[in-house]
């Protein structure tokens, strides 16, 4: 009897330690396992990005006008230059807000706590080079909070000769694939490290125009630029200046500069801009200016407006 209480006691120690080692591993397992969560929860807030940067918190004012149903949409007389000569065309803006989702990065179709608001900015031009057509258009889909980089650019350009397509991807760094019919630049996937996107300062700007970053900057120059001259998409070093309701910028190593003039009060809209750039090489080198001058603005919710009696506001807009 002696021997089975022994035996009692020591079962009873042995299972209360097994109980405090289990215990102690149970605590431990609960700690590593917060770690995980936390490691996930900055894997997934970094996917955009992470900047000390102060909110836009949308106005009233800004909120009636933007979130309305409906798209802002601008045309404009284009003077544009190509192969060395003047060109007449039109440029139509077209502002909308959207839901974004920030995984896939493309529009959302339904309401989600996960959507990002943007505004999106739509950028077309339409040009005759001599017989064929030139088509030209920019997508930019920028936060409303106006405190990060573009979601999201994409730039693509079709003519006779064939067609070309650029995207940029806001991640962990700017993700970048390229697409064109020439030799040399035909495929192309690469990163950047995130810089100041010129095709974003267009939407900034719509915003809040006193938000435009000014001074000696790291920029990359709007897709269509770099794609019209054949340049690598890269940071350049750039100025930046805001003098009223003009913002300028200026690349010394692409001897290019651009003007934006908009309205100064809300909803700061683009009455006009200038675009000069060396073209030609030497003594024969001179510098030409592509200009665009506002015709009309109209909000509209233009993918209704599809059917035939509609097109009477191309003739509002002055595009025909």
């Amino acid at each position: 009897m002696e021997i089975i209480n022994k035996l009692k006691t020591v079962l009873k120690i042995d299972i209360l330690i097994w109980l405090i080692v289990g215990l102690v591993l149970s605590l431990a397992s609960c700690q590593n396992k917060s770690v995980s969560i936390d490691l996930a929860i900055n894997s997934d807030t970094t996917t955009i990005e992470q900047e000390v940067i102060e909110k836009h918190e949308a106005s009233s004012e800004f909120k009636t006008y933007w979130y309305a149903g409906e798209a802002e949409i601008s045309s404009y007389k284009l003077e544009q230059w190509r192969y060395g000569e003047m060109r007449e065309g039109t440029a139509v803006l077209v502002y909308v807000t959207e839901d974004f989702l920030p995984d896939v990065q493309v529009k959302a179709n339904y309401q989600n706590a996960n959507n990002i608001p943007v505004l999106k900015l739509n950028a077309i031009k339409k040009l005759n080079t001599g017989v064929y057509p030139y088509s030209i258009m920019q997508s930019t889909f920028y936060p409303v909070s106006n405190n990060k980089h573009a979601l999201k650019v994409s730039s693509s350009m079709q003519e006779w000769c064939g067609h070309v397509y650029a995207q940029l991807n806001n991640r962990k760094q700017f993700e970048i694939n390229s697409h064109s019919y020439f030799e040399g630049e035909a495929d192309k996937t690469f990163k950047l490290d995130k810089a100041i996107l010129e095709n974003e300062l267009w939407v900034k700007l719509r915003i809040d125009p006193k938000s435009l970053p000014t001074g000696d900057l790291k920029m990359i120059p709007s897709f269509e630029y770099l794609r019209l001259k054949h340049k690598t998409i890269k940071t350049y070093e750039a100025s930046a200046s805001l003098t009223g309701n003009t913002y300028s910028i200026s690349y010394s190593e692409l001897k290019r500069t651009l003007s934006i003039t908009f309205n100064p009060e809300f909803p700061f809209d683009i009455l006009s801009w200038e675009e000069s750039f060396e073209s030609g090489f030497g003594p024969n080198a001179k510098v030409l200016t592509t200009k665009a001058i506002k015709l009309k603005t109209i909000k509209s919710p233009y993918w209704q407006k599809n059917s035939n009696k509609d097109e009477m506001l191309r003739q509002t807009l002055k595009l025909d």
